[in-house]
């Protein structure tokens, strides 16, 4: 899918105001920042949860046996919550996550959770406020869900280690910058703080000018 807005406008936007992030853009290759083809913020939130402390081939797995208990193996959050504990641990699922994942389906039949259609007319902050309810869930997830099924442009994701990463090497720091250190030096990126971040995971890439 293409972005949702001009990155065009944005690269332009982001060269004028951040020289050094300038260097990166000039050296990285094309920016691919675009919405995923259409997901239920349910669909997502569940690879999320099912994902999470595991490498890709095990949550894969686990993910493949966990779809296979749906009809057409695509979970819905009425039928997650009808079925017995038994199958869903059977298929590799901790008590944490089957927790996690119970949550998540009660709350997107209550609207918590809201659908993809809602979700367009709800903020960045907004839908932090109302997704990081569901147990299991924190900023992180839902920032890389802004960004890569929203299509989100100005989202940063402050807590991601390799963003914090790259603006250490692009400025040549002995420490990681703070959440509130990279906020403050954040504003000159907006309102393209989405595509500041996938540039700042490709420092790691390229070389940098002396």
């Amino acid at each position: 899918m293409k972005p949702l807005f001009d990155l065009a406008a944005a690269l332009t936007h982001l060269r004028a105001a951040d020289p050094k992030l300038a260097r990166v853009i000039d050296r990285a290759r094309p920016c691919d920042l675009a919405p995923h083809r259409q997901r239920s913020l349910f669909d997502v939130l569940l690879r999320a949860i099912v994902a999470q402390q595991l490498n890709g081939k095990a949550a894969a797995a686990i993910l493949a046996r966990v779809e296979a208990l749906f009809p057409q193996s695509r979970p819905e959050p009425r039928a997650l919550l009808a079925l017995p504990d038994e199958p869903l641990r059977a298929a590799g699922l901790s008590a944490n996550k089957l927790a996690s994942l119970r949550d998540l389906a009660a709350k997107t039949v209550d609207g918590t959770v809201p659908t993809p259609a809602a979700a367009r007319k709800l903020s960045d902050a907004e839908l932090v406020a109302h997704l990081t309810a569901v147990r299991g869930i924190g900023p992180w997830t839902v920032h890389m869900l802004l960004m890569f099924d929203l299509g989100r442009p100005d989202v940063l994701p402050t807590g991601d280690f390799g963003v914090r990463e790259g603006f250490r090497k692009l400025h040549r720091k002995r420490r990681q910058p703070t959440p509130a250190e990279l906020e403050r030096y954040a504003e000159r990126w907006r309102p393209y703080r989405s595509v500041a971040a996938w540039y700042l995971w490709r420092v790691h890439e390229i070389e940098l000018p002396r």
